[in-house]
């Protein structure tokens, strides 16, 4: 049987009545644009709405993400102007989701005006060691090569809009960088609103937000000093400035060049705690390889990068620090006689070579004998033949006449005296 309604009962379901009731659409909802990607909307509580509704706005932009139910009449966000963008904005009793909105109104931006095709691409901004900014493009297809670009950008610790100077060009990319600091204690947490377009107007701008949180690059830390202690290596070194400790993740990488070995170690926690480690370990970070030969030459570099603790982005790695080694080199006697023995040896051969290169010829390429030269000998004209050895007996018996001759006159002047 029903139960007879007492007075809470009713109250309850008035308001249940008043809760499932769909109240009045909102009215004037506006959009305006803000420094470079802030985009407002604002609007006016609905005509006619039921007085004894707390009236709460659903709203969420068309593709329902980012869904928000707030008691406010405005909603503010950061979003990048390169495509149309639109929110829906409903009202209703309650908190609840499940609840019926009113219809919903929605209002558009529109994308920047100009060709599509003309805006840069690959719009990327990193940020260094939380010092400077450094942004890259490239330019659009429907561009002239000779196009002049100017970079904006703005984020809240700014007064107003502000433009990179200094912008150069990296092989096909272009880029400008700009001073952004952030200390450990700053309590710097907004996005950079970046712009870029040309300073003629005729190519279509383009858009990108920067959260703090993510974007960031870390310097590569300085290595302080290695030691082997107990079969193991020690390595202390030093965090780039503005990071903590426990925001930075690390690599520690180990290379042996006699046992040809490459170790990478993936290091989360490096607090230096050890008795192992000596001197002020203030500020340092610390972290033993195990397994490493003391007799054999090692050389130990370290990236960094920031974690998840701390950042929303943790792909971006550090250059790696400068090197440092450790341990014995390689005997360098033997290399050193090799490279003054070669050189002696080369320019013995050389030499050789040149003084028997005549009778290498001629083992070589052996001379071939001439046939008509040999029957010339054979047959050729007597008389000529006798006539030179009569020249050649003439000349002999000349030089002996002479040489007679001058023993003799030498003779006689030593019997004379």
């Amino acid at each position: 049987s029903a139960l007879p309604f007492t007075g809470h009962g009713i109250w309850v379901y008035f308001l249940c009545l008043i809760c499932t009731e769909t109240q009045p659409p909102v009215t004037n909802l506006s959009v305006s644009v803000e420094n470079l990607c802030t985009v407002t909307w604002t609007w006016n509580p609905p005509e006619g709405a039921s007085p004894n509704c707390s009236l709460w706005y659903l709203s969420h932009f068309g593709n329902k993400q980012d869904k928000k139910i707030t008691p406010e009449t405005h909603r503010s966000e950061e979003v990048p102007l390169n495509e149309r963008i639109c929110l829906q904005v409903g009202s209703q009793c309650s908190t609840n989701e499940s609840e019926k909105p009113s219809i919903l109104v929605e209002k558009c931006i529109s994308p920047p005006e100009g060709d599509p095709e003309s805006a840069v691409t690959e719009l990327q901004c990193v940020w260094h060691n939380l010092r400077y900014m450094k942004c890259t493009w490239l330019p659009g297809r429907n561009t002239s090569p000779d196009t002049n670009y100017t970079l904006y950008y703005w984020h809240s610790s700014l007064g107003q809009i502000l433009q990179c100077e200094n912008i150069y060009r990296e092989d096909q990319h272009i880029a400008c960088s700009f001073a952004l600091t952030k200390v450990k204690d700053s309590n710097f947490d907004s996005s950079v609103q970046i712009m870029v377009k040309d300073n003629a107007g005729k190519i279509r701008p383009a858009f990108s937000i920067v959260p703090s949180s993510s974007h960031v690059k870390p310097d590569p830390p300085h290595i302080k000093s290695l030691s082997f202690q107990n079969g193991d290596l020690y390595v202390q070194w030093k965090n780039p400035q503005n990071f903590y400790s426990r925001c930075l993740s690390y690599q520690v990488e180990v290379n042996n060049t006699q046992a040809k070995t490459h170790d990478i170690f993936y290091v989360e926690e490096a607090k230096c705690q050890n008795s192992e480690f000596e001197g002020n370990l203030e500020g340092m970070i610390c972290f033993m390889v195990p397994g490493v030969l003391p007799d054999t030459l090692n050389t130990v570099r370290i990236r960094v990068k920031t974690n998840k603790l701390c950042y929303e982005d943790d792909k971006l790695w550090s250059n790696w620090s400068q090197a440092m080694s450790i341990g014995q080199k390689a005997n360098p006697t033997f290399y050193i006689t090799t490279l003054l023995i070669i050189p002696v040896i080369v320019a013995a051969a050389i030499i050789v070579l040149l003084l028997y290169l005549k009778r290498l010829k001629i083992i070589i390429f052996p001379p071939i004998p001439d046939p008509g030269k040999i029957f010339k000998e054979m047959f050729g004209d007597q008389n000529d033949d006798t006539l030179h050895w009569k020249k050649y007996d003439i000349y002999e018996k000349q030089t002996k006449e002479e040489t007679d001759s001058v023993v003799l006159i030498e003779s006689l002047k030593r019997a004379a005296q």
